[in-house]
């Protein structure tokens, strides 16, 4: 082996080992001093190929590391342009850029100063940072022949959603119980399976429970610290007082100086703050909104937001499930509606197929005049018995109620002052249970036979609330009894002979009559000489004892009249 050849390799064998592994390699030295003379000298081939070979080498590693610096290069400059190589550093979907070592609202407390004057002033440095990079505008899609692109009008979202009532219906379930839903004794005597759902069982005797307790547990804390102010008798002020007691929240009411102390005291009880002002319902509510603007108390009154129709909208949801095979519900038409609207929301979205039916007085139909003109009207030339229809008429009739009621209520039907307090008798007879006139309505459209489309049918009727007082239940209680033909009276005249008397009252006794009162006038401008006029008040069974009666003393006696109350 000649010197050019060791030489190349052991160049290329050594692979960088350590210092103590040279030891071990052969010295050429030796390798040399035991050549021959002739070889010492290498072929002028052998030098040319070694001359070569180093060339080569020294050219491979130029390049290799001229290579590597550019690139190396490369990257940095890669992560200053911001794009991203398949091994570089990911900037989480952003452009990677270096941190600046000075921060821009920093970089003026370098500027140059000048003193002028005593003036310092001072020169601002300003950062040229590199644009922000702009997307591309998306391309427009081309359009095919013969098609054109029409604009799809957004549709409009709704008021109420039965979302909002079934929320509603999780949040006050704690607060307000879940009114039963029986079957009344009075389906055998109209012809089909009615169901009354009692939401009168509430503890302030309303439905408007409901839409009260989830109002006052939406509103936010700091007003629920500073309290709420109501004005005017009526159920929905009475189950504001309750709730907003029970929530803890402080409750004031503005009631008219001649409210009755039965109901003041009641207001009381419930844990208000009653305040006696004005004569009239209307200095109430002013002064209410008046002491409310002063002292941060949130004014209520009853209207038709989405919040108070979405707590009534959940009687829809419990009648539901409660009576399966549902054909029908008949919901009272009263005040701005709510009740209505919010109960037709949640049946028509349960099952579309059940009938929902309004009903309300016949001497305010706000609902039907509102239905004709295609618009919500606020009053109409009437005089309803404020007394009797008080909370019925109250409140106006509000425009998303309205809405609701033209799009989801299949009918709308109005009953007479009558009607309504012979439902309320029918109530008293049969459920053993005392109704005032909204609570009796919807059973009053079914006894004055207006509904002959429901017979052999399932019917759920609402009977909302039982505030009358006592004296007005008294009255409307002898009124209804005449109606109904079970207590008549009658004026007829008898001759001054003895016994004419007790044969008239033998004649009540065979027909098995109760008399309740009687009145003998002998003196009197309107009575003939020699005759007394005598006033009876009778009490019957039903009507067909009532007609017997009457033909019996109409045959005997030509000179009797009755008197209709």
């Amino acid at each position: 082996m000649n010197f050019a050849t060791q030489l190349f390799y052991y160049t290329y064998q050594w692979d960088g080992s350590p210092e103590e592994d040279l030891d071990a390699l052969p010295d050429p030295r030796d390798s040399l001093s035991r050549l021959e003379p002739d070889l010492l000298l290498p072929s002028f081939q052998s030098v040319v190929s070694l001359l070569l070979r180093l060339a080569l080498s020294f050219i491979l590693l130029f390049f290799c590391s001229e290579e590597e610096r550019i690139g190396a290069n490369r990257k940095d400059s890669a992560l200053q342009d911001g794009w991203c190589h398949k091994d570089g550093p990911v900037g989480n979907g952003c452009l990677a850029r270096r941190p600046t070592l000075i921060h821009p609202e920093r970089l003026k407390d370098f500027g140059e100063e000048e003193c002028l004057n005593g003036d310092v002033q001072t020169w601002e440095a300003k950062v040229a940072q590199r644009p922000e990079p702009q997307l591309m505008p998306t391309p427009k899609l081309a359009k095919k022949r013969g098609s054109e692109t029409k604009a799809v009008p957004k549709a409009p979202a709704e008021y109420l959603r039965f979302e909002d009532i079934s929320a509603a219906a999780f949040k006050i379930q704690s607060g307000v119980q879940k009114t039963p839903c029986t079957y009344s004794r009075l389906s055998k005597q109209y012809g089909m399976e009615i169901f009354l759902k009692k939401e009168h069982l509430h503890y302030t005797g309303s439905v408007k429970e409901r839409g009260v307790l989830y109002l006052l547990t939406s509103l936010k804390q700091e007003q629920q610290r500073e309290g709420v102010i109501v004005a005017t008798d009526n159920d929905f002020s009475m189950a504001v007082s309750h709730h907003a007691t029970e929530l803890r929240i402080p409750v004031f009411v503005i009631m008219p100086a001649g409210s009755s102390p039965a109901r003041l005291r009641m207001y009381r009880d419930y844990g208000a703050m009653v305040i006696s002002y004005g004569s009239t319902p209307h200095d109430s509510r002013s002064h209410a909104r008046r002491l409310g603007k002063e002292n941060n108390y949130l004014y209520m009154e009853e209207d038709d937001s989405a919040v108070y129709m979405a707590g009534l909208g959940t009687v829809g949801m419990e009648i539901y499930e409660q009576v399966p095979r549902l054909d029908a519900v008949i919901i009272p038409a009263v005040g701005n509606c709510g009740l209505l609207a919010g109960t037709a929301a949640a049946i028509k979205h349960l099952n579309p197929c059940i009938s929902v039916i309004g009903v309300e007085p016949e001497d305010y139909p706000l609902l039907l005049q509102s239905l004709k003109n295609d618009c919500p009207v606020k009053e109409i030339n009437s005089v309803p018995n404020r007394k009797l229809y008080g909370d019925l008429v109250d409140p106006p009739l509000g425009r998303h109620a309205f809405q609701l009621a033209k799009k989801l209520v299949d009918k709308v039907i109005s009953v007479r002052e009558e009607d309504a307090l012979v439902a309320m008798l029918r109530f008293q007879e049969y459920e053993r249970s005392t109704v005032d006139t909204e609570g009796a309505i919807g059973l009053a459209a079914i006894s004055a036979g207006q509904l002959p489309e429901l017979k052999g049918k399932r019917v759920s009727v609402i009977v909302s609330s039982a505030n009358m007082e006592l004296s007005v239940v008294r009255q409307c209680v002898e009124r209804a009894l005449v109606l109904d033909r079970q207590v008549g009276q009658f004026v007829v005249e008898l001759g001054d002979m003895p016994g004419d008397m007790a044969k008239l009252l033998q004649v009540l006794a065979r027909e098995d009559v109760r008399l309740l009162s009687v009145c003998h006038r002998r003196h009197s401008d309107t009575v003939n000489l020699f005759r007394a006029q005598v006033e009876c008040v009778v009490e019957t069974r039903d009507k067909a004892q009532s007609t017997q009666l009457r033909t019996t003393l109409s045959a005997r006696y030509p000179t009797l009249h009755w008197l209709e109350r």
